[in-house]
């Protein structure tokens, strides 16, 4: 990924800039090391007239007399391949985050890459931990995600049982009752089939009698017209 260091310090003070800086005691050289060696973050003192190879660069930018040529970018670190063309002169920067950490100076088109080649390098094992860190901080947010769905999840079965439940004992006692009525029904019924079976067999009866009462009657008359 990569950054515009022309536009990372750009608008900035260059005195807040001088401040913040963490440099190399190997940056202060004005000439280009022809392999830097590994850069390790301890400040140093700049000189009282601020005569430096960061703040030379720092001075080119601002009056934007040099051209950014190559940045890479690598977590919080980054370097910078930059030249000015009146001079033909090269600035390889390494930084971290918007402080410059170390920036050696070349005149030599093959040695400006070797450097530049060697601060990339650099910045991508630097940039290893703080890579590691962000990747491990979006796993353990996706997973708070996870265990929130999930706890989500959770309740909401756990809601759905007691609804369920619920709504069993309901059904349950309903089922008791209607079942109570049916059988209150059926007694009822039961007893109404007897008492219609009673009136059934006194009609049976009575018409019988009845029938027996007319059969007599028609032979008394038989015989007193003989």
């Amino acid at each position: 990924m990569k950054v515009n260091v022309r536009e990372a310090v750009c608008g900035l003070g260059l005195g807040m800039l001088i401040a913040s800086l963490s440099i190399n005691a190997l940056a202060q050289s004005s000439t280009a090391s022809p392999a830097p060696a590994a850069v390790t973050a301890t400040p140093a003192t700049i000189a009282p007239n601020n005569v430096s190879t960061i703040s030379e660069l720092l001075q080119l930018m601002q009056s934007q007399s040099v051209s950014e040529m190559r940045a890479t970018y690598n977590g919080n670190y980054g370097a910078s391949l930059l030249f000015k063309p009146d001079s033909r002169t090269y600035y390889v920067a390494l930084f971290q985050q918007k402080n410059f950490w170390r920036v050696v100076k070349a005149t030599s088109d093959v040695q400006a890459k070797q450097v530049y080649k060697s601060f990339v390098s650099q910045t991508e094992k630097l940039a290893e931990v703080d890579i590691r860190r962000i990747k491990l901080e979006a796993e353990k947010a996706y997973t708070e995600q996870l265990i929130a769905a999930q706890e989500n999840r959770l309740n909401a079965l756990q809601n759905d049982l007691v609804v369920q439940q619920q709504q069993e004992q309901n059904v349950s006692l309903q089922q008791d009752h209607a079942r109570q009525q049916a059988q209150l029904l059926s007694n009822k019924q039961q007893a109404a089939r007897s008492e219609l079976r009673g009136l059934q067999n006194r009609i049976r009866t009575l018409e019988a009698q009845q029938t027996v009462l007319d059969n007599n009657h028609f032979g008394e008359g038989k015989t007193s017209k003989k």
